[in-house]
């Protein structure tokens, strides 16, 4: 599977040293905060991803990759693949702070409190963040929200577990940090647009509910610096977030980022994936 992976992405050119760097930058990026920083980027206006290749050299791969994404997902297009195995993700308990990234609201983790595990390889459980509405579609849908669960490999290696959310009954997991995202919105209009806030020991087991179906592509980081060969994982089962959840999410950031989902990208050839552990 290793192999097929491989096949799926181009092979990189560039030293071990130099890969790992960028994986580096592009990791750090998921805690840099959006405004006032050298990651200065938005989604409107000028600095919007119209642009965002253009507004720092470290953004180039934003308008120049080829594997970049969110992405429009078909379903009768996706591949169903044999070899693909469960997604194995073990996840337990964990001091969590919520912080307000300026781009998105996320979860940071202290310590080490799980790993998912792809194709034999572990991928450390770093953070989690929230966009919405959704950036990936299936079948041109736009959902509600979607949470990126951002996992590193010791060799600096990204992969992601994607969940799409649509309107209707509240997020049992949100639900548990409803009242602190209250506080980092009172935060954010007192002037701290980086606010952190500990939430203490969390239990993140509903987040961990049998994967029954998904779909895997290579694609990049979807905000600057959009760093490629990104193992993508979109969950096949969509979850429900109550409209006020919803608006949670959306109190703490600013006007131009309170609609964070990046536009699709082109496929450019690639295949999408598809495990499906009801096939014949």
């Amino acid at each position: 599977m290793r192999a097929h992976l491989q096949n799926m992405a181009p092979q990189l050119s560039s030293s071990f040293i130099s890969i790992a760097l960028l994986f580096a930058v592009a990791f750090a990026n998921f805690g840099q905060q959006a405004h006032g920083s050298v990651f200065e980027f938005s989604y409107a206006g000028l600095h919007g991803p119209a642009n965002w290749g253009s507004l720092n050299p470290k953004f180039s791969t934003c308008s120049s990759g080829k594997l970049q994404s969110p992405i429009n997902i078909i379903k009768n297009e996706a591949v169903e693949n044999k070899s693909l195995t469960p997604l194995t993700r073990v996840y337990k308990r964990g001091n969590a702070i919520l912080v307000n990234n300026g781009f998105n609201i996320g979860l940071h983790y202290e310590e080490n409190c799980g790993v998912l595990i792809v194709d034999g390889k572990n991928y450390t459980f770093k953070q989690m963040h929230w966009h919405s509405p959704s950036e990936h579609q299936i079948d041109g849908v736009q959902y509600a929200a979607e949470l990126h669960l951002v996992h590193l490999s010791d060799s600096g290696a990204i992969a992601v577990v994607s969940m799409l959310y649509e309107l209707g009954d509240a997020d049992p997991f949100i639900s548990k940090i409803t009242n602190k995202l209250g506080d980092l919105a009172k935060d954010a209009c007192a002037g701290n647009e980086e606010a952190q806030i500990p939430i203490g020991p969390l239990d993140n087991k509903l987040l961990r509910k049998n994967t029954r179906k998904y779909y895997r592509y290579i694609g990049s980081i979807t905000s600057p610096p959009c760093t490629e060969n990104v193992i993508w994982n979109v969950l096949g089962k969509v979850r429900t977030i109550s409209k006020e959840q919803v608006e949670a999410l959306k109190a703490p950031l600013g006007a131009d980022y309170k609609q964070n989902s990046r536009p699709l990208q082109s496929l450019n050839g690639r295949k999408v994936e598809l495990y499906n552990e009801f096939s014949d």
